[in-house]
């Protein structure tokens, strides 16, 4: 993941965005984790869609990535060539999950990140 890191500073220099990013990729980072309490909420079967093979990451692994079809949580470039406004892509939960069990932890994950202060950063 450090080089994500140095692909997303690149970016970010390229681009002239705000180093705002990394509250996100904290947020993103908490994620993996709770990876293991995620997928329990998931839906079930995960194990065998999970596999680490065609386009989805296995089931015992995090990771994420831009325009990473493979990754646990993909981040469009579109996010990342505007801003980073946009969205992420949680590609982990089955289509049998309930959805606010999902949506209800991903919120407590992202919500439990720490926010800096950017005149600290």
């Amino acid at each position: 993941m450090a080089n994500l890191d140095k692909i997303i500073q690149e970016l970010c220099k390229k681009n002239q965005v705000d180093y705002k990013i990394f509250q996100e990729i904290e947020a993103i980072e908490k994620l993996g984790e709770k990876h293991n309490e995620h997928i329990k909420v998931y839906g079930s079967d995960n194990d065998q869609r999970l596999t680490g093979l065609h386009e989805t990451a296995s089931i015992n692994d995090f990771s994420y990535g831009v325009s990473d079809r493979g990754a646990s949580i993909r981040i469009p470039i579109i996010t990342v060539e505007n801003g980073w406004k946009g969205w992420l892509e949680d590609r982990r939960p089955a289509s049998n999950g309930d959805p606010y069990k999902i949506a209800g932890r991903i919120i407590k994950t992202v919500n439990s990140a720490k926010v800096h202060d950017k005149t600290t950063a």
